[in-house]
């Protein structure tokens, strides 16, 4: 799989993150961090758990994560997610679609990432 062939499949903006980062190999080395990275990780459990600030915190992580990296599909579910969680203290069944979405686009990603790391 190529960088490009993962940002399609990806939903990602392949031309934007070249237009900043100028290669595949820097693509690919920040691509990396992505699949490492415990944001995702965090936002289930602070959701599992009830803990608005840490959602909020760590959706806003993935958000800016995803925009610096052209992860377009990946960014607009997250920063639709991130702005349910904004100023928010308790948990409702309003937010399980969103995270629902995030999730897939996320799995989605990562499995794209992880292909083309292999």
């Amino acid at each position: 799989m190529t960088v490009k062939e993962c940002y399609e499949e990806a939903g990602g903006n392949y031309e934007d993150v070249m237009s900043r980062l100028r290669t595949d190999d820097r693509v690919i080395r920040f691509l990396g961090k992505v699949a490492d990275d415990g944001s995702f990780a965090l936002l289930s459990q602070s959701l599992e758990a009830r803990n608005m600030e840490d959602a909020f915190r760590a959706a806003h992580t993935l958000k800016g994560v995803c925009l610096n990296l052209s992860l377009t599909r990946l960014y607009n579910s997250s920063a639709q997610l991130t702005e349910a969680l904004r100023g928010r203290n308790e948990y409702g069944a309003d937010l399980e679609p969103l995270f629902e979405t995030v999730k897939q686009d996320y799995e989605r990603t990562v499995s794209c990432i992880r292909r083309l790391l292999n």
